[in-house]
């Protein structure tokens, strides 16, 4: 596998769960955000400071994205990476975009994650961020 750089989000994240049904939320938003709708849920993640303390969420997590564009045809890259991060007990929610992966982890478990993936060499750029 080849080197690879990943870059720090600078703010806290949210993952949040709302009914299937619901709307998209109008507090959703910022400079990091995804939402997804099932049949059986909508999840937004977005940054922690702007969810409502009574939405259902878990907090502090921590965006580490791989820099650049990841091809839809590569094979194994996601398998690897949260390979290293189950070796280091590190619990991992992915997010794909169209460009590339990003691997949300707790702040506790930042440092962890960090050198799990300069481990297989890589490189993870920014600091976790504080509250």
């Amino acid at each position: 596998m080849d080197r690879l750089v990943f870059e720090t989000h600078p703010e806290r994240l949210a993952i949040a769960r709302l009914a299937p049904d619901a709307a998209v939320p109008p507090w959703c938003g910022g400079a990091w955000t995804t939402v997804s709708r099932t049949r059986a849920e909508l999840s937004v993640i977005c940054a922690q400071a702007v969810v409502p303390s009574e939405v259902r969420q878990e907090r502090d997590k921590i965006a580490i994205g791989i820099a650049g564009v990841v091809p839809m045809t590569t094979v194994g890259l996601l398998a690897s990476l949260c390979r290293a991060l189950a070796d280091k007990s590190v619990p991992v929610f992915v997010v794909s975009t169209y460009d590339t992966d990003w691997l949300l982890v707790s702040v506790e478990n930042h440092a962890k994650a960090k050198s799990a993936l300069e481990d297989l060499g890589h490189e993870v750029r920014g600091a976790c961020p504080s509250t």
